[in-house]
């Protein structure tokens, strides 16, 4: 597994492969001190392969795995913050409110059947929810797992923008115009952003590129819009 204190050299990872996945899934019980949940790994990998998932699927667990297994030395609680992500998308229908809620009510109750102490089942669930985004994380690991989840607004163009397009093939019930103009509010409230990312890990290898990535698609939305009015 790759495990760095330091950002030097460090470009967008690669998404794991099956084996190093269940690496950190291993690793994040190890921390936790309970036995491993072998079935409850490949109830949450059969949740992200759903067929109606386009962005929010395997190939950004992968990622976001990736991103915890070059951070982990930095969080409080690496296998909180693992076990957060592996969770924080479990339940995913674009066109429904409460992801968030239900998947971190998910985490919380399947910690607790697995015999995990109810302080920690409390800390994920906390971790899972601060996912919504919808206010600034609150303590270092919060932070961390934030800026793993919205990684990808600083991926190398061609992952941006095929990340672009795969949001809009999962939200492809909504009208296009009405689309084009929640995306290009979503991607604002990025962008305005003093910093887009809490931590210095994410802000130095991520913040320049994710600029240049919203500004551009930013655009594209506000010409489309432009042009079809």
């Amino acid at each position: 597994m790759v495990d760095s204190n330091s950002n030097r050299g460090r470009k967008f990872p690669a998404p794991l492969n099956d084996v190093e996945l269940a690496d950190t899934w291993a690793v994040a019980w190890r921390e936790l001190g309970r036995p491993l949940p072998l079935q409850m790994r490949l109830e949450l990998q059969k949740a992200w392969k759903e067929e109606h998932r386009r962005y929010h699927d395997q190939v950004h667990l992968r990622e976001c795995m990736a991103l915890w297994s070059m951070w982990r030395n930095h969080c409080e609680r690496p296998g909180e913050v693992a076990i957060a992500l592996w969770f924080h998308d479990a339940i995913h229908d674009p066109m429904e409110s409460g992801n968030e809620v239900k998947s971190a009510s998910w985490a919380a109750q399947a910690l607790v059947a697995a015999g995990v102490g109810s302080d920690v089942s409390q800390r994920v669930y906390d971790l899972v929810m601060a996912t919504r985004h919808d206010k600034g994380a609150e303590g270092a690991d919060a932070q961390l797992l934030v800026d793993i989840d919205l990684a990808i607004l600083g991926s190398p163009q061609a992952r941006f923008d095929r990340y672009d397009r795969d949001v809009r093939k999962e939200y492809e019930s909504v009208p296009v115009f009405r689309y084009r103009v929640q995306r290009a509010h979503v991607l604002k409230g990025f962008m305005n952003r003093t910093q887009i990312f809490n931590s210095a890990l994410a802000q130095d290898m991520l913040e320049s590129q994710a600029r240049v990535n919203l500004a551009a698609a930013i655009s594209r939305l506000e010409r489309k819009s432009s042009s079809a009015s």
